[in-house]
């Protein structure tokens, strides 16, 4: 049953996150340190997690050296088990659970028919698997407490459109954004909104990419990303992709649901669902020579393009 989404937002509702508490998962480095540090600035106490301890332990120390509440938690985000590990963590420590982010993924690019078993079932037990057991977790938490919360999930533009090698990946972000919807609808009643995030940032991923990693080169010495990668392509830096979540967590998102909300440099967006761009019609059915016939001039004149467009350097070829 398709419902419809009158979401809004309050620009005089208090951006303020004092008293909330937040989890966000894959959070000791990249783009998951950015998303703790933005929630912890807006006042939000956060539970940092990482694979690694030591990594968790320092983010979560750098947060509190710079003034806000932070405790790591080391777990391998997957299993029901470390989901619930999290969701305990922000109860021993701050008394309560607001808002959770599922961040923590890995990456096994391979194209399909090189990709092994194992290759697609660890980024699905990262990505998809560990979204569904942390979202479950807080969402049993945030239900008990009665007073709603805040599901953010991390979405990608190769869960959007599909990516050349990314089989794994693609279809977990996809997954994701299914997800999002679904659960939009399932915990309305509740008063906790969910929804996901699909940034575009200069991050370890993405300076693989031959076209961004001279830029991405250049700003860690201390040179700007140009315009047409921060305006033209919405690509910038983990900070930009990072307001977001203060926004998503705060009492101004409350009417905010069910949406998939892309950021990167300086370009705000969002993305639309998928839906039926062309229909015809045949009375009393099809058959496959009434499709071969129709396909090109009615529901096949424009096809959908796929895959993440190629970045347009200027001066490059097009």
């Amino acid at each position: 049953m398709a419902m419809s989404n009158e979401s809004f937002s309050d620009p005089a509702a208090p951006l303020d996150l004092t008293g909330k508490v937040a989890v966000v998962t894959g959070s000791g480095r990249g783009l998951g340190l950015a998303y703790a540090t933005a929630l912890a600035r807006a006042g939000a106490a956060v539970v940092v997690n990482d694979l690694d301890a030591d990594t968790a332990e320092r983010a979560a120390a750098a947060i509190r050296e710079a003034g806000g509440k932070a405790v790591a938690q080391a777990a391998a985000v997957g299993t029901a088990e470390a989901a619930q590990l999290l969701v305990d963590r922000a109860v021993d420590a701050f008394g309560r659970l607001d808002v959770m982010v599922t961040n923590a993924g890995i990456l096994r690019d391979k194209v399909l028919w090189k990709m092994t078993d194992d290759d697609f079932d660890a980024v699905i037990a990262t990505h998809l698997r560990g979204t569904f057991t942390c979202a479950r977790a807080a969402a049993v938490r945030m239900r008990e407490q009665g007073d709603g919360g805040r599901l953010i999930m991390i979405g990608s533009p190769a869960g959007q459109r599909g990516n050349f090698g990314q089989t794994n990946y693609a279809a977990a972000k996809a997954g994701i954004a299914a997800m999002v919807r679904t659960w939009s609808m399932e915990l309305g009643r509740a008063g906790i909104t969910v929804n996901a995030v699909v940034p575009v940032a200069a991050t370890a991923m993405t300076e693989t990419i031959p076209a961004f990693a001279p830029y991405i080169e250049a700003m860690k010495q201390g040179a700007p990303l140009p315009d047409f990668l921060r305006k033209g392509e919405g690509f910038g830096t983990a900070e930009d992709c990072a307001a977001l979540l203060p926004f998503l967590a705060s009492d101004a998102a409350a009417g905010i649901t069910g949406q998939c909300i892309g950021i990167g440099g300086d370009k705000l967006a969002l993305w639309s669902h998928p839906q039926e761009v062309a229909t015809a019609y045949a009375d009393g059915g099809w058959s496959p020579e009434t499709i071969a016939a129709a396909w090109a001039g009615s529901v096949g004149r424009e096809p959908q393009s796929v895959g993440i467009p190629a970045p347009v350097v200027p001066g490059s070829a097009k």
